[in-house]
């Protein structure tokens, strides 16, 4: 039940932070680095942050599946996976990045159990 409850929240959270990103392109610069430069820049946050963590915290929620939550996971396992390797590669170890890095782990392990 806690697990469950738990899942719901990672999902959520998927969705809202694809709501900022899609409402507001400009707000993300300060935490991921981004920086939204013209039309194009501000559309690519609003379709990738946005659309796509949108989409990916929602249909957990509307097909109800264990294996979409998992898929969840495992999607936020392989970020993490990335952005662990590429903050040592990059030099990035930013207190931003570290969060990440952990929202990330977290969400990943709670969707995938």
């Amino acid at each position: 039940m806690i697990l469950q409850i738990l899942q719901i929240i990672a999902a959520v959270a998927t969705i809202l932070t694809g709501a900022v990103s899609l409402l507001k392109p400009e707000s993300v610069t300060g935490f991921t680095g981004l920086r939204p430069e013209g039309g194009r820049g501000i559309t690519e946050i609003r379709a990738v942050l946005g659309g796509f963590f949108i989409a990916l915290g929602a249909a957990p929620l509307f097909l109800n599946s264990p294996v979409a939550y998992m898929m969840l996971g495992i999607a936020y396992l392989v970020v993490g996976l990335v952005r662990g390797i590429s903050m040592i590669v990059d030099k990035s170890v930013t207190q931003s990045n570290i969060i990440s890095l952990i929202v990330e782990i977290i969400f990943g392990v709670i969707l995938v159990v």
